[in-house]
């Protein structure tokens, strides 16, 4: 099961973060949003599918979520949670930690913005359009 996401890059992004990679609907980015890598997003979490969500919900749930601009792409792995909310109306966050909140949308990633394939980062930071798909397993 995936969602889809389109959104886009933005000069100020620079995937630096070390512990989580988001992507958001906001029209702008600040230097200082190390872990954004892309914004304009056209679906937020409170628009997923309602059966993605319960998927997600399962522990033993596996979530890849492949990010690709630029001709370039790169993918993490991480895991669902019970406690996974899928509430948020303006971001996705997958995280590396196992903290949760509204925005969370996968815990315990094999990967930050700061592990993301550089080509795919520069693609990014020149504000190509981005695909972004989450799959649950």
């Amino acid at each position: 099961m995936e969602e889809h996401i389109t959104a886009q890059g933005h000069e100020n992004v620079t995937a630096e973060h070390a512990s989580t990679f988001e992507v958001t609907s906001d029209d702008y980015l600040t230097a200082a949003g190390d872990c954004i890598l892309a914004i304009e997003a056209d679906r937020v979490p409170a628009e997923f599918d309602d059966a993605f969500v319960a998927a997600c919900q399962d522990t033993n749930a596996e979530i890849t979520v492949r990010v690709a601009a630029g001709g370039f792409e790169d993918s993490f792995v991480g895991y669902g949670h019970p406690d996974l909310t899928f509430e948020s109306d303006r971001s996705l966050v997958c995280r590396t930690s196992e903290y949760i909140d509204e925005r969370t949308v996968a815990i315990n990633m094999d990967g930050s913005a700061a592990d993301f394939d550089r080509q795919l980062v520069s693609a990014l930071a020149d504000g190509q359009s981005v695909s972004v798909t989450l799959r649950v397993d």
